[in-house]
């Protein structure tokens, strides 16, 4: 049932059949609330690049949330909602169901700060070194924060420096355990003015280390490979006794049990995540 707290004109609240009304910071929504169907491809696509987006950004929260926090002000959308908007568009690759991260094309923050020169970063013992020029420019401040971003892919332990340093000192020092600072790691850094009311694009500073497997892709990668190895046994035992018959389809039951799986493995390699390659 939908209550019309605002009278007869006013919106509804509640549930209606099989639509949903509610409101969103601010404005009158409605959605529809039915059984779903078999998702098509499309949509398997869609829910994947959603999740992996997800994912992303569950772990710099702290990060995104003065990334694209100037950008929600007066807006429907908030920091995240703009974060998964764009990286859901611009920064994924592959195709479902291997759609992964581009780290390349991250952005963790969007502002009209300029951009800092000279941005570097060097692996050294005992952690990352990150370097920058300290002049002033038009629209840059000594006492600018800096942001850093520490991305591992293969743990998902990521780290956040939200005020690591000041624009004035031109470098920081992310210390680091030897096994965390040999892994794969995607790097990024922002700055943003000492009241907050400013903020850089962030920047990629680059990968270390080249592409590691997470934990999901090792699994991925466990799980194809044994519908694979299966397969092989049953395509192998499939065409040998095709050719046994010369071609013609075997009546018995057995046959039709092997080729029912033989039929349900290839639908299954073909949309199973992990595939080498």
């Amino acid at each position: 049932m939908a209550i019309a707290s605002n009278g007869p004109q006013g919106h509804l609240n509640g549930k209606v059949g099989n639509l949903v009304f509610y409101m969103l910071n601010g404005q009158p929504v409605v959605r529809l609330n039915g059984r779903k169907g078999k998702p098509s491809t499309l949509q398997l696509a869609n829910y994947q690049e959603m999740a992996v987006t997800t994912r992303l950004l569950k772990r710099m929260g702290g990060f995104i949330k003065l990334g694209y926090g100037l950008q929600a002000r007066g807006t429907v959308h908030n920091a995240h909602n703009l974060a998964t908007s764009y990286h859901k568009k611009q920064a994924l690759k592959g195709e479902y169901p291997n759609i992964s991260i581009d780290y390349s094309k991250v952005k963790l923050s969007q502002g009209i700060m300029p951009e800092t020169a000279d941005l570097k970063i060097n692996k050294l013992a005992g952690g990352l070194e990150i370097t920058w020029d300290p002049k002033d420019y038009a629209g840059l401040q000594d006492n600018d924060s800096v942001m850093v971003m520490i991305c591992c892919p293969e743990t998902g332990k990521d780290q956040e420096y939200l005020n690591v340093a000041r624009r004035s000192e031109g470098k920081c020092f992310i210390p680091m355990y030897e096994q965390v600072l040999n892994q794969q790691i995607e790097a990024y850094i922002s700055f943003i003015s000492a009241d907050g009311e400013k903020v850089s694009d962030s920047v990629y500073l680059g990968n270390l280390n080249g592409e590691g497997q997470n934990e999901t892709e090792k699994l991925q990668q466990e799980k194809y490979q044994q519908v694979k190895t299966r397969f092989d046994q049953v395509e192998g035992s499939y065409s040998a006794q095709l050719k046994a018959s010369y071609g013609e389809i075997p009546k018995t039951k057995a046959f039709k049990c092997l080729e029912k799986e033989y039929q349900a493995l290839k639908k299954q390699l073909e949309h199973l995540p992990g595939k080498p390659g």
